[in-house]
């Protein structure tokens, strides 16, 4: 019988992380479903001018694969959109700069 606080993994904790990095490693692994008892609700407020739209046609079937996603992951599909596109620049860029440079 499970005990009300315990989680249906057996009792895992959220780990202490050293770095964004580590806990994005976790999470990508781990489902906070499992973790859920552990969290808090939280305030925050977005600034408008934060974000800016910007429209983009989608394959149809990626857009279900990334809507699939998201959701398994507990996420919005415009969040896991702006995950995957940091992730892959940060990819080019890193790429781009270790590339010899071209120019005389």
């Amino acid at each position: 019988m499970i005990k009300k606080g315990d989680n249906m993994k057996g009792n895992k904790k959220i780990p202490e992380f050293k770095s964004y990095k580590e806990m994005a490693e976790f999470w990508d692994t781990h489902s906070l479903a499992d973790y859920w008892d552990q969290t808090e609700p939280a305030e925050f407020e977005i600034s408008e001018q934060a974000r800016r739209r910007y429209l983009v046609a989608l394959d149809r079937d990626l857009l279900s694969r990334i809507q699939r996603i998201a959701r398994t992951r507990g996420l919005s599909t415009e969040s896991l959109v702006n995950l995957l596109l940091e992730q892959r620049l940060r990819e080019i860029e890193v790429q781009t700069a270790d590339m010899p440079s071209t120019r005389s």
